[in-house]
């Protein structure tokens, strides 16, 4: 499982504008000068007519800063989910600004921390005009307070579905989410009658967000392997210049195996988030197995070398002008999202016919 050629000069390409560019400002340039917002995006939309390996080759890239752009937001989850909800109509009113970064839109879903398609509860009637009216609250909504354009899931008398809200529409709320990784920005979107426009068919949205549901679980596999192997880089170079006893520490036989430890979790992390990506690119049956694998391998494995950094780092790893409080952070909060590894263990376990405790 390597990368091509092509995604190899990808790669490069946005870390050059991550070096180049800081926190949210790195947005535009990524847009602009590299489209990494349409590049899943098809042709006829506006897009690159790429796929998930290069999905896989910005979010990884994304993930070794910590960079605080909306990509997962919008242009993993929303461009996802207007492509698998096969409405046309709506794909060529949203998808060009999406691809061009102009555009920011949001995915309304989780509903009291589950990320689970049955777990919605939020409500949609319809209205005058073949519009709809939702009504529910929306937890944990990527860039939510800040979105252009929602597409909220709610149940209708035909199951759960998606729809198009305008971010400022006259019965949507709006709030920022205090969150231990400040670097993700989160929100809590309160609708109270909005108007929105149906997306895809009525009763489709349980299929359509199990299917985001696996692309982004493989998505954030790939941040999460990136910001991992940047913390055991990070890691490495410190216990080569910081002096103990007359010798870097990197030259104890302890810390050897500790940052050993650190590399395999890394390496087996990676695997298992390329198995996701290719599994995505190939629209492989096997991708909601994979998805799940990833999402629980990489979660642990980013978490674990995450917390020897700060170990391995001694007394600076503990304080705020170092980076390794927030990597630790972010690796908690990405744990979560999309639901916690026990959960994806659980479906896992379920794909492959097995019963657990």
């Amino acid at each position: 499982m390597r990368l091509t050629e092509e995604q190899e000069e990808l790669r490069s390409a946005v870390r050059a504008v991550l070096g180049r560019h800081t926190a949210e400002t790195a947005w535009r340039p990524l847009t602009a000068q590299i489209g990494v917002a349409g590049l899943a995006v098809p042709e006829e939309y506006g897009g690159a007519g790429c796929g998930a390996g290069e999905v896989h080759v910005v979010m990884e890239e994304l993930g070794r800063v910590l960079s605080p752009v909306p990509y997962l937001g919008s242009a993993v989850l929303v461009v996802r989910a207007l492509l698998a909800s096969g409405d046309g109509t709506a794909c060529a009113r949203l998808l060009p600004e999406l691809a061009s970064g102009a555009l920011v839109g949001a995915l309304a879903w989780a509903e009291r921390g589950s990320w689970d398609p049955s777990a919605v509860r939020a409500e949609a009637a319809p209205g005058p005009g073949g519009r709809w009216r939702i009504t529910g609250v929306k937890d944990h909504v990527l860039d939510g307070a800040g979105a252009e354009v929602l597409l909220v899931a709610a149940r209708t008398a035909a199951g759960v579905s998606l729809f198009e809200v305008p971010g400022d529409g006259a019965g949507v709320d709006r709030g920022a989410t205090v969150t231990m990784d400040v670097t993700r920005a989160q929100a809590r979107v309160t609708l109270r009658g909005a108007e929105g426009r149906l997306v895809g068919a009525d009763g489709d949205g349980d299929r359509v967000l199990r299917r985001v549901l696996d692309l982004a679980c493989a998505a954030l596999a790939a941040e999460q392997v990136g910001a991992a192997a940047r913390c055991l880089e990070r890691t490495v170079a410190y216990a080569g210049e910081r002096v103990q006893f007359g010798r870097p520490i990197g030259s104890f036989q302890a810390v050897k195996h500790r940052l050993a430890d650190a590399y395999v979790r890394v390496e087996s992390a990676r695997s298992a988030a390329l198995g996701a990506s290719l599994a995505a690119a190939a629209d492989s049956p096997e991708l909601p197995r994979l998805a799940a694998a990833a999402k629980s391998a990489c979660s642990e494995a980013f978490s674990a070398v995450a917390g020897e950094m700060i170990q391995l780092h001694g007394g600076i790893g503990i304080t705020w002008e170092h980076d390794a409080h927030r990597y630790f952070k972010r690796a908690h909060g990405s744990s979560q999202l999309f639901g916690p590894p026990s959960w994806h263990r659980d479906r896992l376990a379920a794909a492959l016919g097995l019963t657990t405790a």
